[in-house]
C-alpha cells in the first residue's frame, strides 16, 4: 500500500464521512401552522431559521429571523437526522427530523399547543419571505400612522399602529401598540391573491400574523389572520378626530391607585426562597420602581433591559427596583423560565414570585383597573405611589420607545430629587 493510500486510510478512520444532517444548510424558510388556544383557529406564519454548524459533541444554535432581530436558541442538539433547540426564556422546543431539503417539526412548551413547522431550504443563501412581490405603481400606500378601532377586554377603544418601508424592495415593517404593550417588529409584502399586505413574525416569544387591507375610502381594514373574529377599521389619526373616534389610551391614564394616599404594599419570596416585603429596610426612604409582569409576557422581556438600565444608573442615588413575577402553576413548582429571564437580562435587583396572573388582584388589591402586563409603579420616597405606566413601548416602537425611556428617566430623577423623611 502506498505512503498516499495509508494516510488516506488513516483519515477515513479518524474523521467518519459527514452526513448532509451533520452539516446541515444555514437558512431554512417555511411555515408554522399556528393555533390560537382560545379560539382553536390558526393560521400559516411564515418562519425563518438560522442554524449552525453543529459542535463536536452535536450541540448547535437555532436562531429564528424576523428582518434585523435574532431570537438564538439558548440550547440545542443534532444527534443524526434529529433536531432539538430549547428557548429557556420562554420555555419553549422546536423539535424535529431533517429529511433531505425539508425540516419537519413541532414548536411546542408554555401557554401554547404545539405548532407543526415545515421549513425548506433556502437555496440562495439568503432568508427570503414567502409572499408574492409587491406592487409597484398600484396598491395604496399605508406608510405612516393610524389608529384601529376596536374594544378589548382592557377598556380600549382604540390602538395605535405604525407602518414604513424596510428594505426597500417591497417589504414593509409594521408594529400595532395597545395599552398593555406592542406586537414586536411584522414584516411582510403585499398579496396580490388577497389584495392585503401580511405581516407576521415568529420568534421564541410566540407568532402573529396579520393582514393589512386597504379600502377604497381611505381606511385600512386589520385583521388578525390568528383570529379571524378580530378585524377591526384603521383610520389615520386626524380622520379619527373627524369621526369622533376616542383616541388611544394614555399608558398613564390605565391604572391608578385606589388610596393615594396609602403606601403601596407587596410581599413575596424571591427565588431562594427568602421573603422580601415592602416594609423592608432597603426600600425605606428610597424610590421604588414596582414591576407587575411574567416570563411569559413578551413585553415584560422589553421592558427588562430598561430596568437594568435604570438601576445601575439610579441605584447608588437611592433607586430601588423590585419585580413581581406571576407565572403558571407549573413555573410556580419549578420556575426554570423566570430563572432564564433573570439569566438573560442579568437582573440584578429582587425577583419575586408572587402566584399565577390570576393572583394579581389577590396580591395587589390596591390596583384599580390593574389589567396590563407589565404595569409599573413609582413609588416616590414617602412609599405612595406618584405614577403608574400599563404596558411598555418596546423597541419595535422606535420613537415611542424613545420617548418612553426619556420621560422615565426623568420622572425618576424628579423623585430622586424629592428628599423626605423615611417612613
Amino acid at each position: 500500500m502506498t505512503l498516499l493510500r495509508i494516510a488516506a486510510s488513516l483519515l477515513a478512520l479518524s474523521f467518519p464521512a459527514v452526513t448532509v444532517a451533520q452539516l446541515p444548510p444555514r437558512h431554512w424558510t417555511g411555515t408554522a401552522a399556528v393555533v390560537n388556544n382560545d379560539s382553536n383557529k390558526g393560521a400559516a406564519v411564515p418562519v425563518q431559521l438560522d442554524l449552525s454548524a453543529p459542535a463536536k459533541d452535536g450541540s448547535i444554535v437555532g436562531t429564528f429571523v424576523n428582518g434585523p432581530e435574532r431570537s438564538a436558541s439558548t440550547s440545542g442538539t443534532l444527534t443524526g437526522s434529529h433536531l432539538i433547540l430549547h428557548f429557556r426564556s420562554f420555555a419553549r422546543t422546536l423539535e424535529g427530523d431533517i429529511q433531505g431539503d425539508t425540516l419537519h417539526a413541532t414548536f411546542s412548551g408554555a401557554r401554547i399547543k404545539p405548532w407543526p413547522v415545515e421549513l425548506h431550504v433556502t437555496r440562495d443563501g439568503k432568508p427570503q419571505t414567502t409572499f408574492v412581490a409587491a406592487k409597484t405603481g398600484s396598491s395604496a400606500t399605508i406608510n405612516g400612522n393610524w389608529e384601529i378601532a376596536g374594544k378589548s377586554s382592557k377598556g380600549e377603544s382604540a390602538w395605535t399602529m405604525h407602518v414604513e418601508p424596510y428594505a426597500g424592495n417591497g417589504e414593509i415593517r409594521a408594529v400595532i401598540q395597545h395599552v398593555d404593550g406592542d406586537s414586536g417588529a411584522l414584516y411582510g409584502r403585499f398579496d396580490e391573491a388577497t389584495g392585503a399586505y401580511r405581516v407576521s413574525r415568529f420568534a421564541d416569544s410566540g407568532a402573529t400574523i396579520y393582514a393589512l387591507k386597504p379600502e377604497a375610502d381611505g381606511t385600512l381594514r386589520v385583521t388578525n389572520l390568528r383570529d379571524t373574529d378580530e378585524s377591526n377599521l384603521a383610520r389615520r389619526p386626524a380622520e379619527a378626530r373627524k369621526a369622533n373616534l376616542a383616541p388611544p389610551t394614555a399608558s398613564t391614564e390605565q391604572t391608578t391607585i385606589k388610596d393615594p394616599a396609602e403606601p403601596l404594599q407587596f410581599s413575596g419570596p424571591n427565588l431562594a426562597g427568602t421573603i422580601v416585603s415592602s416594609t423592608d429596610q432597603q426600600f425605606r426612604g428610597k424610590v421604588v420602581i414596582v414591576a407587575i409582569g411574567g416570563s411569559w409576557c413578551p413585553n415584560c422581556h422589553d421592558e427588562a433591559p430598561f430596568l437594568v438600565d435604570l438601576y445601575s444608573k439610579y441605584h447608588a442615588s437611592g433607586l430601588e427596583i423590585v419585580d413581581l413575577s406571576f407565572e403558571e402553576g407549573d413555573q410556580l413548582k419549578n420556575p426554570e423560565r423566570l430563572g432564564a429571564f433573570v439569566t438573560r437580562y442579568h437582573i440584578p435587583y429582587p425577583v419575586l414570585l408572587m402566584g399565577t396572573p390570576d393572583d394579581l388582584h389577590e396580591k395587589l388589591p390596591q390596583g384599580k383597573n390593574l389589567n396590563s402586563w407589565p404595569t409599573t409603579f413609582f413609588v416616590g420616597r414617602d412609599g405612595l405611589v406618584k405614577e403608574t405606566h400599563a404596558g411598555f413601548s418596546g423597541p419595535a416602537t422606535g420613537e415611542a420607545n424613545s420617548k418612553l425611556k426619556v420621560e422615565v428617566s426623568a420622572l425618576v430623577e424628579r423623585l430622586l430629587s424629592q428628599q423626605v423623611a423615611s417612613r
